[in-house]
């Protein structure tokens, strides 16, 4: 089974909770040669969208529109709060989640579209709030890059997050949209421990080379958030001062951070990880984890979720707030420009008079 998971996060292919039956590997004693055994290999389907836009009216979500380029996500953080969405499309939020990846090829021309309707109203647009909009397969599928292009031909503004060092391949369509104030990034680093860092997030950007993406952002005029997320008491939270401190370095202007969400499917993908990979702390970190929640492994009271409740959460809450201030990422944030949408002019059903 090892050999199977090999250079991804999760250690098994869990059942989706929405699947008939349940199945679970076990050793039947019989010893498998290393050359038979398949390496695990991504694949990659068409996701047919008929639209591109997705709505929420999360109270603790700042934002109510948001672009998925991708279902699933090749980097394979264990922590991921976005696997138990694979369940809905008949899979794994486990290895599936990481190796069973779609795409969206017409999201750009569906954007257009949603972008000329009458009635649509604008407000920011967020990239990236399920799945990394820059996970490897972006290197071929280019959707992410198409999808900037749209919002920058209609002054649309945007945010973006991501911790893959890819983005700052854009960094000439959003520092260009950020100097206008139409765009702000957010670069995800939860550890400067690679050797953690690799084991939690197998697939993603060293942490060395997430802080030269903000270096880069910054450089091209792009404002960059640092987000520390998620602080796992216990595993990482420790190196939240020393995280800060780099991504100020960098040229980070603002910092956020969330603390670790365990819902459905995660909890026991996430203590099946931490007992493989740092046994001599699971009890401890789990521990401290149920501490800000409770008692429980997660509690999805919007109230709360975000942050934890309880000394343990109340102690890294006043940590970050104090680095916040001592490194200068307590900047406020500049609301993004809505009065410069406009449709091009070679993309309205009727042209106006002084445009022709």
């Amino acid at each position: 089974m090892q050999e199977a998971v090999r250079g991804r996060g999760a250690r098994s292919n869990r059942t989706g909770r929405f699947e008939p039956e349940v199945r679970e590997a076990f050793d039947d004693g019989w010893v498998v040669d290393d050359a038979e055994v398949a390496p695990l290999r991504t694949t990659l389907s068409i996701e047919a969208a008929k639209t591109i836009i997705t709505r929420n009216s999360s109270p603790d979500i700042s934002f109510d529109r948001s672009i998925n380029p991708y279902r699933g996500c090749e980097h394979g953080c264990i922590y991921c709060y976005a696997r138990p969405a694979h369940a809905w499309m008949g899979l794994s939020p486990g290895i599936d989640f990481e190796s069973k990846l779609f795409y969206k090829p017409d999201a750009a021309t569906l954007l257009a579209s949603e972008l000329k309707r009458p009635r649509y109203e604008c407000r920011p647009i967020h990239i990236g709030g399920n799945t990394d909009p820059y996970q490897p397969v972006e290197r071929d599928t280019g959707v992410t890059r198409q999808i900037l292009k749209v919002l920058q031909r209609f002054n649309h503004p945007l945010s973006i997050i991501s911790k893959s060092a890819l983005m700052a391949r854009d960094a000439d369509i959003l520092g260009e949209m950020g100097r206008e104030g139409l765009a702000h990034a957010c670069v995800s680093i939860t550890t400067l421990d690679r050797k953690l860092a690799r084991a939690m997030e197998p697939r993603a950007a060293t942490p060395s080379k997430r802080l030269e993406t903000i270096r880069r952002l910054t450089q091209a005029g792009c404002p960059v958030t640092v987000g520390f997320a998620p602080v796992i008491p216990g595993l990482n939270d420790h190196e939240l001062e020393a995280v800060l401190e780099a991504a100020a370095d960098a040229g980070a202007v603002r910092a956020m951070y969330v603390t670790l969400r365990l819902p459905l499917e995660i909890k026991d993908l996430f203590r099946e990880w931490l007992e493989d990979a740092t046994p001599d702390r699971a009890r401890k970190v789990m521990s401290l984890v149920r501490q800000t929640r409770g008692g429980k492994d997660y509690d999805p009271d919007w109230s709360q979720r975000m942050k934890g409740t309880g000394p343990v959460a109340d102690l890294i809450a006043a940590r970050f707030r104090a680095a916040r201030k001592r490194y200068g990422l307590d900047q406020p944030a500049k609301p993004l420009d809505t009065s410069r949408f406009r449709i091009p002019a070679s993309e309205r059903i009727q042209r106006d008079l002084f445009d022709i």
